[in-house]
């Protein structure tokens, strides 16, 4: 009887392995509707390693406007984790300058564009108007050319290249945090600082400022406060005249020049860094609500000890890894153009250890 259960005991498990088998058969895909198997379609072009520079493999140089103060390290990780996937040399390049540097960029950019082994280039667009002869000379040598990072709307055929990065209109987020922020420590009046630098030239920041301060201004309006604060980002909404070559002692001088500061706003890696140590150096950490941009680690310091309330991280890791593998679609696939918004990431004093583990941010 024993021997005759553990037969039936086998033959029932077969049984179920089988069907189990077959449930699994009897959805499995193997061929297109074409006729193709996907495994073959799966496989990259014979031509794509030969591209252009016709060297057996592929090179992309990656340029940024500011190599010289870590925002940008987690872009170039980015851009090395998605070459090293589809097996392509990436140059990483930038300007040394720890501030915005277009000028030194355009300069890298003009020489790399002639080098003969490139087979794609990325670039950061700070300055609106400044790449269409990069662009032209790429698209002229057969060069595909992919955005990151900041957004020009006007370059030389915008349509036609992708870009990855963060819509400015993000920044709204740390507007109406800003806002509840004042309203959950029951602030009721005082003036809320948005100051920025508009000669740097970059559109992105003083969009950024104006998408934070119109957001500040409609949820305190929302919540019936608007008219006990002085809500200041300028006459233009771009941000209140700062110093970028002297931003904390700017920012120092427009908080004792108000002398009732309850709010404040930077934004990018210049100004949110020097905020930072400008609240540290007034002694006025959890005493305003402060918010910025990115999430390096003058950021994340701050939210730490307090001097930071939040900040805005725009997932700066996709701005390195998607525009090569869009490079790569573009060569081998004859995809352009798929843009991707790295949308933004609000973090405080609550969220800061969940994040930069993995050099992501």
């Amino acid at each position: 009887m024993k021997t005759l259960l553990v037969s039936v005991s086998a033959l029932s498990l077969a049984v179920l392995m089988s069907a189990s088998a077959g449930a699994q058969d009897s959805g499995t895909i193997t061929k297109a509707v074409g006729g193709y198997s996907f495994e073959d379609a799966a496989k990259e072009a014979e031509g794509t390693k030969n591209f252009h520079s016709a060297d057996g493999h592929l090179t992309f140089a990656i340029v940024t406007h500011t190599a010289g103060n870590g925002f940008f390290d987690p872009v170039y990780v980015g851009a090395t984790v998605a070459g090293n996937m589809i097996g392509a040399k990436i140059l990483l390049l930038g300007s040394e300058s720890p501030t915005d540097d277009p000028a030194r960029e355009i300069e890298i950019l003009n020489q790399i564009i002639q080098d003969p082994t490139i087979d794609g280039l990325i670039l950061t667009t700070p300055q609106v108007g400044a790449y269409d002869d990069i662009v032209k000379a790429a698209e002229k040598n057969g060069i595909p050319v992919a955005t990151t990072n900041s957004f020009d709307p006007k370059i030389y055929n915008r349509l036609g290249l992708s870009h990855t990065g963060q819509d400015a209109s993000a920044a709204a987020i740390a507007g109406q945090a800003l806002a509840q922020c004042l309203a959950d420590n029951k602030i009721t009046k005082g003036s809320i600082i948005f100051p920025n630098d508009t000669g740097m030239g970059n559109i992105e920041v003083n969009n950024r400022v104006t998408s934070a301060y119109g957001a500040t201004v409609a949820a305190l309006k929302a919540a019936g406060t608007l008219d006990n604060f002085k809500v200041d980002a300028g006459p233009e909404s771009v941000g209140i005249p700062a110093d970028a070559n002297d931003p904390v002692n700017s920012i120092i001088g427009l908080i004792e020049q108000r002398g009732d500061v309850v709010g404040a706003f930077a934004a990018n890696n210049v100004f949110t860094p020097a905020l930072v140590k400008a609240i540290a150096q007034l002694k006025m950490g959890g005493k305003i609500c402060s918010y910025g941009f990115d999430l390096g680690p003058a950021q994340q310091e701050g939210m730490k000890s307090g001097d930071l309330t939040g900040a805005l991280g725009q997932q700066p890791f996709l701005q390195g890894f998607w525009p090569v593998m869009q490079l790569y679609l573009q060569i081998d696939r004859g995809i352009s153009a798929a843009n991707l918004d790295t949308r933004a990431q609000l973090v405080t004093k609550d969220t800061v250890g969940n994040i930069g583990k993995r050099f992501e941010n």
